[in-house]
C-alpha cells in the first residue's frame, strides 16, 4: 500500500456523509409542505405571517451554512457578517438609489458572493477550529465597521436605516405582510431548488469529496482551493439574499442587529435541523425563532435557562437533529403499510 493510500485509508470524515436521495424530501412530502405553506397565511394574522416570513429567511441563511459545513465540511461562525452585508446592500440600494426591492436581492447575492469568495481564499490555510475562529473574528468586526463615520452617510451609522416596506403589485388584494411572505416563499423555493441541484452536480460532488477526505479529493484531481473558496462564495451569496429579504421584511437595518449572537443562532439552527440535510435548515430556523418565545412564556426571568434545557434535551435525544427524526419516520412508515 502506498503512502497516499495509507493516508486515505486512515482518513476520517469531518461531517457524516449524506446520501444524495437523503438531501431533500420526497416529491409527495414536498408537495404537501408547499401546499401548507401556501394555505396557512390565508387564515393567519399578520404577526403570524411575519413570523413565518422570518422563518423562511432564517431558513435560507441556515441552508447557506449547511452548504458550507454539510457540503464542504468547512465550519463558519461568520455568517452574520454576510447576512449584514446583504441587508445593508438592499437597504442602501432601496433608500439611496430607489432600486426596486426585487432587483436588490440578486445584487446583494453577487456582492456577498464576491465577499465570501475573497474571504475564503486567505482562509484556505485554516481549517477546523482555526477557521471557526477566523470567521468569528469577521462576525465580531463587521458591526463595528458598519458604525464607522466614513460609512455613516450610506449606512446611517449607529442609528441604522429605515427601509420602506413595499406594497403588493398590480393592486392585489393582500396586506404588505402577506405579499412579502409569498415573495419570500418564491425566493426560498428558487434558492432551495438551486441548492439541491448544486449538491447533486459535479461541483457538489467535489464539495463532498473535500468534506470526506481533502487529501483523497486532491489525489483524485479535485481543485481543493477552488472548490473550498467557491463553497464559501455560494454560502455567502445565499446568506446575502436572506439578509436582503430580512431588511425588506423588518423595514430596518442597524449594526447591532447583526452581532455574533445571530451567527451562533444560525449555527445552532443547522445543528438542530441536521448537518447536511437541506430541509432541516427550515426546521432549525423554526427552532431558533419559536423555542426562545416558548422558553420566555414558561419563565420570563429564567428564559435563558429554560432555552438551554430544551436545547440540551434536543441534542441528547436526537443528536443528528431533525434529519434523524425524518429518517426514523421514513423507516417506520413502510413497516406500518405492510402490516
Amino acid at each position: 500500500m502506498s503512502a497516499a493510500e495509507e493516508v486515505v485509508a486512515e482518513g476520517h470524515q469531518a461531517v457524516e456523509a449524506v446520501p444524495k436521495r437523503a438531501m431533500t424530501l420526497a416529491a409527495r412530502t414536498s408537495f404537501v409542505v408547499l401546499l401548507i405553506l401556501l394555505i396557512v397565511p390565508l387564515f393567519a394574522k399578520n404577526f403570524i405571517i411575519f413570523q413565518m416570513t422570518m422563518l423562511l429567511i432564517y431558513g435560507l441563511a441556515v441552508l447557506a451554512l449547511n452548504i458550507l459545513t454539510g457540503g464542504s465540511g468547512q465550519f463558519s461562525l461568520g455568517q452574520s457578517a454576510f447576512y449584514a452585508v446583504g441587508a445593508y446592500t438592499t437597504a442602501v440600494l432601496m433608500e439611496h438609489f430607489n432600486v426596486n426591492y426585487a432587483l436588490t436581492l440578486p445584487i446583494a447575492g453577487v456582492v456577498c458572493f464576491a465577499f465570501g469568495f475573497l474571504f475564503g481564499h486567505p482562509a484556505l490555510r485554516l481549517s477546523g477550529v482555526y477557521l471557526a475562529l477566523a470567521t468569528f473574528a469577521l462576525a465580531t468586526a463587521t458591526p463595528q465597521i458598519l458604525k464607522l463615520n466614513l460609512l455613516e452617510h450610506w449606512t446611517g451609522g449607529v442609528q441604522g436605516l429605515v427601509v420602506t416596506k413595499p406594497d403588493a403589485p398590480l393592486g392585489l388584494p393582500m396586506s404588505q405582510d402577506m405579499w412579502l411572505y409569498y415573495f419570500t416563499l418564491l425566493v426560498a423555493m428558487i434558492v432551495y431548488i438551486f441548492s439541491v441541484n448544486l449538491l447533486r452536480s459535479r461541483s457538489g460532488r467535489a464539495f463532498m469529496a473535500i468534506r470526506d477526505n481533502e487529501i483523497a479529493a486532491s489525489a483524485m484531481g479535485v481543485d481543493v482551493a477552488l472548490y473550498k473558496t467557491l463553497a464559501f462564495g455560494v454560502s455567502a451569496g445565499i446568506t446575502g439574499v436572506a439578509g436582503g429579504l430580512s431588511a425588506i421584511t423588518v423595514q430596518f437595518v442597524a449594526p447591532d442587529s447583526f452581532t455574533i449572537t445571530l451567527a451562533i443562532s444560525l449555527f445552532l439552527g443547522m445543528v438542530v435541523g441536521g448537518v447536511g440535510w437541506l430541509p432541516g435548515s427550515f426546521v432549525g430556523a423554526a427552532f431558533i425563532i419559536f423555542v426562545p418565545n416558548m422558553a420566555e412564556s414558561i419563565s420570563k426571568g429564567l428564559s435563558g435557562a429554560v432555552f438551554g434545557v430544551l436545547l440540551f434535551l434536543v441534542i441528547y435525544l436526537v443528536p443528528h437533529g431533525a434529519r434523524q427524526v425524518a429518517f426514523l419516520a421514513h423507516n417506520l412508515l413502510p413497516k406500518r403499510t405492510k402490516n
